[in-house]
């Protein structure tokens, strides 16, 4: 199979020629029909993940495809099924996996960090009886590439931790691919959306999907936010991963609302004022991924709302094009989600 592989932290992505993957007893072989590239990748790049230390690597961790080969002690999944998957894959065993909260098992393992990942022909997907899902037959592998990790991250985010309610004044800081994907859940779920982003371009996308009012980042951001929300924000999202986005959201929140934190910080410092969140009893909710089992209601969402995934895809790349990509993501200034699906 072809992969796109680096040697080096910052190094050169190449596309080579690798060997096929075989599936071991309790695992499935996906053949990678759609992979998207994320700032999470980038990361993984920087080095700057701590899970991700073997070199030579293969990134990628959101992707669709078809199984391909299907391990010897697998039931329930046949060679040719349509399927995505949850990029933490979570062991099926402890008290986590058991209760359905596989996205923060303690033994998890995630595509494109702890081992090769979905930017080459085929990936491999660990405990596939808890882990892999079934791709429904009106959703394309382009558009459902992102749901494995940037849109079902987002609807963990808003729905189970943010527990976003109608008429609620949300504010999603940062309108990347899981920015906009918070921002048309958020939407969905009837409340009202501001989007806050430094890019005039990535705020009127945001309005494609849902955001009732843009604001941009800054100083007074916090300020702003307040006023336009008739004195505060119930649920503020940091979908970028930035100190000034976390400040920003917990001082525009009204006593009582919700800070629920997404973005990665590759280590960075923020500052809190404990006295603000105790005298306002702000909640402050970690968000990682989402598990297999919310994937059913997240494509019931997206078909009882007429969410547009493919509208999120602004860039369709070849395995070539998304390896030159993830090397100048820092410099990537068109907003929506990009794809690789020429292998």
């Amino acid at each position: 199979m072809r992969a796109a592989i680096y040697d080096a932290f910052s190094g050169p992505v190449e596309v080579v020629d690798v060997g096929d993957l075989i599936a071991a007893p309790d695992e499935v072989i996906v053949q990678v029909k759609a992979t998207g590239v994320c700032r999470s990748d980038w990361y993984g790049w920087l080095g700057k993940d701590r899970d991700l230390r073997d070199l030579p690597h293969v990134p990628g961790h959101e992707f669709s495809g078809v199984v391909h080969e299907v391990g010897s002690d697998v039931d329930g999944w046949r060679v040719g099924e349509r399927v995505t998957v949850p990029f933490v894959a979570g062991c099926g065993q402890c008290s986590y996996c058991l209760a359905g909260d596989s996205q923060i098992c303690p033994n998890q393992l995630q595509p494109g960090f702890n081992y090769w990942g979905s930017f080459a022909g085929l990936v491999r997907v660990h405990r596939p009886e808890h882990n892999l899902v079934s791709l429904p037959d009106d959703f394309g592998f382009t558009e459902t590439a992102a749901v494995g990790c940037r849109f079902s991250t987002a609807y963990r985010a808003v729905v189970e931790r943010g527990q976003v309610e109608p008429g609620e004044w949300v504010a999603v800081f940062g309108c990347g691919g899981v920015g906009i994907s918070a921002i048309a859940v958020a939407s969905a779920l009837g409340a009202n959306v501001v989007a806050v982003d430094t890019s005039e371009a990535a705020l009127g996308f945001a309005r494609q999907f849902g955001a009732t009012g843009t604001v941009s980042a800054g100083p007074e951001a916090a300020d702003q936010l307040k006023d336009m929300s008739d004195g505060g924000l119930d649920v503020g999202v940091d979908a970028i991963g930035h100190p000034d986005a976390i400040a920003s959201s917990i001082n525009a929140l009204r006593p009582g609302g919700r800070h629920v934190q997404v973005g990665l910080l590759a280590g960075a410092a923020v500052p809190l004022s404990a006295d603000l969140i105790m005298s306002k009893e702000i909640d402050i909710r970690g968000s990682h991924g989402e598990s297999a089992r919310s994937f059913p209601a997240i494509f019931d969402l997206v078909r009882a709302n007429d969410i547009d995934l493919a509208a999120m895809v602004t860039q369709e790349l070849s395995l070539a094009e998304g390896a030159k990509l993830l090397e100048g993501f820092e410099a990537k200034s068109d907003p929506g989600i990009a794809v690789i699906n020429q292998f």
